[in-house]
Parts: C-alpha cells; structure tokens; sequence
C-alpha cells in the first residue's frame, strides 16, 4: 500500500501536544474520531494502548510506529505526527520520540499489516527523511515531505 493511500494531510499533525505515551496515543485517537466519526476515540486509544503493552513500538533514533487491529475499519488508515517536545516512548534506544506513525488496519489483513509496516519503518531509516520530516511547520508540509520522501525511496 502506497504511503499517499495511507495518510491524509488532515492526518498530518505538527507539534502534536502530548507530556506522556498515553497523551500522545489519546491526541492521535482524538484526530481519528474527528476524521472518521464512525470510529471511537476510546476504542481506538484502548486498541493502541493494547498492541503498546506487548512492547513498546518506539523503533528508535525518536521514532515510534504505534499501530493496531481496529475492529470495523474497512481499509488502513494513517496518522503522522511529530511532537515538541520529544516524548519517553519506551524506545530499544532510550531516545525520546518525536516523530509517530500511527497505523490502524483492519482486523485479518496481517500480512498487509505487516507489509505496510515494514515500508513505514525503512522510510523512517533514512537519517535525510527524518530530518526533513521534523522540520516541516504545518501538516500540509509534514503530508508533502513524506509523500515526496516515500514516492523517491
């Protein structure tokens, strides 16, 4: 699945407000309910916070990819963010995220999950891509740089 499939710009958030994991995860589910009133923000805050207790999804150098199955989602939705400031996400690495990819997926598509996934990380592996991304202003720019970034990778 292509990242433009994925993202919206009106989930393209910069400077998301969040003091802790859980902020951060409510703020993100908030955004969802707002876009898709179908969906519940405490359901899709309980389902995250579900899939962070088996471990944490910080993947590191400040980068986290918090995602779950969400029951009554039709197709994959994301939401990309970056925070001011950098917020303890229980990464491998110890740093501090400030750049999240939330991923919602329809329950039974793992490997579509999983594919979606991994295309999400090896965007984020590149120091170049990060960097950009972390300095976009509005989430229209945030949306174009990881549009353009995924589309050259």
């Amino acid at each position: 699945m292509t990242l433009d499939a994925l993202l919206s710009p009106r989930l393209s958030l910069c400077n998301l407000a969040g003091s802790s994991k859980k902020k951060l995860l409510l703020n993100i589910a908030q955004a969802i309910a707002e876009q898709y009133p179908q969906f519940d923000s405490d359901t899709v805050f309980n389902q995250l916070i579900a899939r962070e207790r088996l471990g944490s999804t910080g993947i590191g150098e400040g980068v986290a990819i918090p995602h779950c199955h969400l029951p009554g989602c039709e197709h994959p939705i994301g939401v990309l963010c970056t925070t001011d400031p950098a917020v303890d996400f229980d990464a491998a690495d110890r740093q501090p995220v400030d750049l999240l990819f939330a991923l919602l997926v329809p329950e039974g598509h793992e490997q579509e999950h999983l594919d979606t996934l991994a295309q999400i990380a090896g965007l984020f592996s590149d120091s170049r891509v990060r960097d950009k991304l972390r300095a976009a202003e509005t989430g229209d720019e945030l949306y174009a740089l990881a549009i353009d970034s995924s589309a050259a990778a």
